[in-house]
């Protein structure tokens, strides 16, 4: 009796140590796993951490997808935008000179007819001018050489000279001097030398498309009635066919001439107005810029600038801003005042002052009023 419980007892024993020893194991098992995940959490903070890095440099990582996805459609869409482009306006002119040419011809007094003439092809002249010249004229691009530049920094990615007001283009994959943006509707850079023409072409684009709308207000409100009453006539006809008795007669129907001009009309001045309103938008907007002296690009960076001295007590001056009217001149190449009328209001290739390489006071500008750099 004894004997068996010796035996029990030690058996009981044996499991209690087996027990403990299978606790200790998985004890430190557990102290091992969170070594292990403390260890490597701290590697990763190691390894990604950066003192510079807040909201904005967090949102941009996470939408570099989406840059890059833009940047690349953009790259191959850029014809397909350019024709489109070319495509309605041409559809636009055609149909103001088949259909509303000959009715303004008919219809208007003789003083009308010389205004509508006269300014509805200078305006065609202006737009087609500037489109052209924008999309062919080069941006520029900074030298490869380092020699011919003195006081630049260095591109991450072209590893060549970057002047300031330089930016690099993902899309064109290239430096451009005094860079705007990229432009998918001139398949170009928007930059030094043709900034002034992309904002003519849509200075002039907005101005027709605002002349187009509001000139043929009238006829789209004659035109649209005349389709409503085509759908009505086309409806009673059908049910005429239906219950047509020996003494009924179904109703006329226009013809292929009278729908095709009643619904170019319509198309017309839906689609000018669309363009006048989201063209227009952007016109103003530049127009802002222009005014300020800045870039697209550059309002955000000197936005940032500002509020970062604002935190100091300091003030922000734009180095590149000679005042409000100086920088309407400097933009549009005025020296004199005869330039107004042959390089604003006539086509003109003049070039834009400076090089875009350095940034001397042009001589269009008599005096700085306010200091250039930040205090």
């Amino acid at each position: 009796m004894r004997s068996r419980q010796r035996v029990f007892a030690a058996a009981m024993r044996l499991l209690l140590r087996c027990l403990r020893l299978g606790r200790r194991r998985r004890c430190t098992l557990v102290r091992q796993a969170e070594q292990l995940w403390r260890y490597g959490h701290l590697c990763l903070r190691s390894l990604l951490y950066n003192s510079f890095t807040n909201g904005d440099v967090v949102l941009d990582s996470l939408f570099e997808p989406v840059y890059w996805l833009v940047d690349h459609v953009t790259r191959w869409f850029g014809v397909v935008f350019v024709a489109l482009v070319i495509g309605l306006t041409s559809s636009v002119v055609a149909i103001v000179y088949i259909c509303l040419l000959p009715l303004i011809l008919q219809t208007y007094t003789p003083a009308w007819i010389c205004w509508h003439l006269a300014y509805g092809h200078w305006n065609l002249i202006m737009i087609v001018f500037h489109y052209y010249m924008a999309i062919t004229t080069s941006p520029g691009h900074p030298p490869q050489a380092k020699d011919d530049l003195t006081g630049v920094s260095i591109c991450r990615k072209c590893i060549a000279p970057k002047p300031a007001r330089t930016h690099h283009c993902s899309i064109c994959n290239r430096c451009v001097l005094k860079m705007d943006h990229h432009c998918p509707w001139l398949n170009n850079c928007v930059g030094h030398y043709n900034h002034r023409y992309f904002f003519s072409f849509c200075l002039f684009m907005t101005m027709g498309c605002i002349y187009c709308s509001i000139s043929g207000w009238e006829m789209f409100r004659d035109a649209y009635a005349a389709i409503e009453r085509m759908k009505l006539l086309e409806k009673e006809r059908l049910q005429v066919a239906a219950n047509q008795t020996y003494y009924q007669t179904p109703p006329p129907t226009f013809s292929f001439r009278q729908r095709a001009f009643h619904k170019s009309v319509v198309y017309v001045w839906v689609l000018c107005s669309s363009v006048a309103l989201a063209l227009g938008a952007l016109t103003l907007w530049h127009a802002a810029l222009i005014t300020r002296g800045e870039t697209s690009i550059e309002r955000h960076i000197n936005k940032k600038e500002r509020q970062r001295l604002q935190k100091k007590g300091k003030l922000f001056r734009n180095p590149y801003s000679y005042g409000s009217w100086d920088n309407w001149k400097v933009f549009l190449g005025v020296d004199m005042p005869r330039h107004w009328l042959t390089r604003v209001l006539l086509p003109s290739p003049h070039l834009p002052h400076g090089t875009g390489l350095s940034w001397d006071l042009p001589p269009c500008v008599a005096e700085q009023h306010a200091p250039l750099l930040s205090i």
